[in-house]
């Protein structure tokens, strides 16, 4: 590499604005540490005339980040437009072919086209770097790929999501709604203000699960449906009988091998207070790794915000400019295998289940009787009568069954006129 390295970004979002000032303000400490210099050569987003935090250079500005592949062939293009298809997958792509180093925080587009995109890279000699793709500041994918290289990693799991973790904790902390809570987030900058359907919906942990399952597993990136469920459905209700029981919900993102299978999840969960994972509150992040000969790491860190991604972001700058080519993956794309998946119908768990039932004899027998006939034993119920409304909530805490039983088993309770509401189903982390 030479000595003078011209660098572009592509995307001027909140990451993408905050890099820039970063990459300015520490110019004279990036180049003493690596010993090479450093100058953006060019920034790109889709207008010129937005009202910045920062001056725009108008001479290294372009609306078309294509053209500046073409014009100036920079020596590394930060791509933070973030988008799983489209221009993104399209500049990375030309980037890559024209044998440009590529850094981003993308985690759309590397779960959806890590793959491709790391032949690329490996056929052209250059780098795909993509720390800040998981768990904000945490280096968790160097940690797997270098730090862990030798291990026999059989789990990874975690809290990968910082907006739905604040979200359930704040619910707990302030006992206020999911709706209001939420508004806060939005505030805070810490959710979406527009449109947070992807935090919430567990996509986002979903796309991280998948690159860790492929870097832990030395696996291609699986494109089996899995179960994902986000946090809509969580009640201030759950989180005040969860906490009565010693529990807290988090949302957990779970990639193990489950004999020989690759099982892959992202859903809420009820795990213990006493816990590690219990006590990682507010938009922190926390990643969990079991493998031989380490036993368990813990790695936890803020997980969301321009910061924390910004700083992986320019840990990847550092390794290039040091000179440090890889592979994406941690190994040769050819040496990564295809592995099946483990079936959904086998997740084994203990169950929360709690009904919202008209107040009368005979509703609390027929779903336990419903629950026996589907092979679902009951270990606890909790049951609250609204004798006002003639109403009562029903909590069940189930003995471990499989996710086939659950669900034909809930499937029935559509048909029950007595139960008001479709009861709601919270997974109890094993």
């Amino acid at each position: 590499m030479n000595k003078n390295i011209k660098i572009a970004i592509a995307g001027l979002g909140q990451v993408g604005s905050y890099l820039y000032k970063e990459i300015r303000n520490k110019k004279k400490e990036i180049e003493i540490k690596t010993g090479k210099k450093i100058k953006i050569v060019a920034i790109s987003a889709k207008s010129r005339n937005k009202k910045r935090k920062f001056k725009i250079n108008k001479k290294i500005f372009y609306t078309n980040p294509l053209k500046i592949i073409k014009n100036l062939k920079p020596d590394i293009l930060f791509e933070v437009i973030g988008q799983s298809d489209g221009i993104s997958k399209k500049l990375v792509e030309n980037a890559l072919k024209n044998k440009i180093h590529v850094i981003t925080p993308n985690k759309a587009l590397i779960a959806k086209h890590g793959d491709q995109l790391a032949r690329l890279a490996e056929t052209n000699k250059v780098n795909l770097e993509f720390e800040a793709s998981v768990a904000g500041g945490i280096p968790i994918l160097r940690t797997i790929k270098e730090g862990l290289a030798t291990n026999k990693i059989s789990k990874v799991y975690g809290i990968l999501n910082g907006t739905t973790n604040y979200i359930l904790s704040e619910m707990e902390n302030s006992n206020q709604t999911f709706d209001k809570v939420l508004q806060k987030a939005q505030k805070l900058g810490y959710a979406e203000p527009g449109n947070p359907k992807l935090d919430l919906n567990g996509f986002d942990a979903f796309a991280k699960i998948r690159i860790l399952s492929a870097l832990s597993f030395n696996t291609k990136i699986s494109k089996a449906n899995c179960i994902m469920e986000g946090i809509e459905n969580i009640k201030l209700d759950d989180i005040k009988i969860a906490s009565q029981l010693g529990l807290r919900v988090k949302l957990l993102g779970i990639s193990e091998i489950i004999n020989g299978n690759l099982f892959e999840t992202v859903h809420p969960c009820l795990v213990s207070k006493n816990t590690y994972i219990g006590n990682v509150n507010g938009v922190m992040n926390a990643v969990i790794i079991e493998g031989k000969p380490v036993g368990e790491s813990i790695l936890q860190g803020e997980g969301a915000g321009p910061g924390p991604t910004s700083s992986s972001l320019l840990s990847d700058l550092l390794s290039i400019l040091r000179g440090n080519t890889k592979y994406p993956f941690g190994i040769s794309s050819q040496k990564r295998k295809s592995i099946k998946s483990f079936k959904n119908d086998n997740y084994i768990n203990s169950l929360y289940l709690r009904f919202e039932v008209k107040d009368k004899q005979g509703v609390l027998s027929s779903i336990t009787n419903r629950l026996a006939k589907y092979k679902i034993s009951v270990k606890r119920i909790i049951q609250t009568p609204d004798k006002k409304n003639k109403k009562a909530t029903i909590v069940i805490i189930t003995h471990k069954t499989t996710e086939i039983n659950a669900r034909n088993c809930l499937s029935i309770f559509n048909k029950n006129k007595n139960i008001l509401k479709f009861p709601t189903l919270i997974r109890l982390y094993n």
